[in-house]
């Protein structure tokens, strides 16, 4: 399976790293390939190298302005002209969607895909991986939209919670019928 994650290329504290290291882990096991943001650095990094150390494959999709942060020795390389293209080449690779910690960057990725699904314009499964309660207070405000009547889906049909990488990978490949 072709999984895309969004997440952060910022240098972060084990809390995030340890979490993320082990959902490479796990991706890298199972064959998948990541799709991703292409950097090399930070949390980028971080996933990037346990999905190769496990022995999955690289994808990535960089963006002209962060050519020089894309990592080296990938099995596929793509570079965008600006951030809605990567967005839609990310989105275009991958048969899943998993939304780790962030920051702005992350949090526009998150949504698009939610929009779209929410169109009926992709099925692909979604998964936010909430590492240490860090999208807490965003499940609370998703809950919220959809208690409220501004979602025309339920919110369950849109994205799937979870607390730990183990029970992210499982629901995707339970999603597209790997066992």
């Amino acid at each position: 399976m072709n999984i895309c994650v969004f997440l952060s290329a910022a240098d972060l504290d084990e809390r995030y790293t340890r979490p993320a290291r082990e959902f490479a882990k796990l991706l890298g096991k199972g064959g998948h390939t990541l799709v991703w943001g292409g950097s090399d650095v930070g949390l980028m990094k971080v996933v990037a190298d346990g999905v190769q150390e496990a022995g999955g494959r690289l994808a990535g999709v960089s963006v002209q302005f962060l050519a020089a942060k894309a990592r080296p020795g990938v099995d596929e390389m793509v570079v965008a002209k600006d951030l809605a293209e990567r967005k839609k080449l990310l989105l275009e690779r991958a048969d899943a969607v998993v939304i780790m910690v962030g920051g702005t960057g992350t949090l526009d990725e998150a949504t698009e895909i939610l929009e779209l699904k929410k169109h009926g314009h992709t099925d692909k499964p979604v998964v936010l991986l909430n590492t240490a309660g860090f999208y807490d207070g965003l499940k609370e405000q998703f809950r919220r939209m959809d208690a409220e009547g501004f979602l025309p889906r339920p919110l369950t049909d849109l994205v799937f919670f979870a607390e730990e990488p183990v029970g992210a990978l499982a629901y995707l490949e339970e999603s597209r019928g790997i066992e």
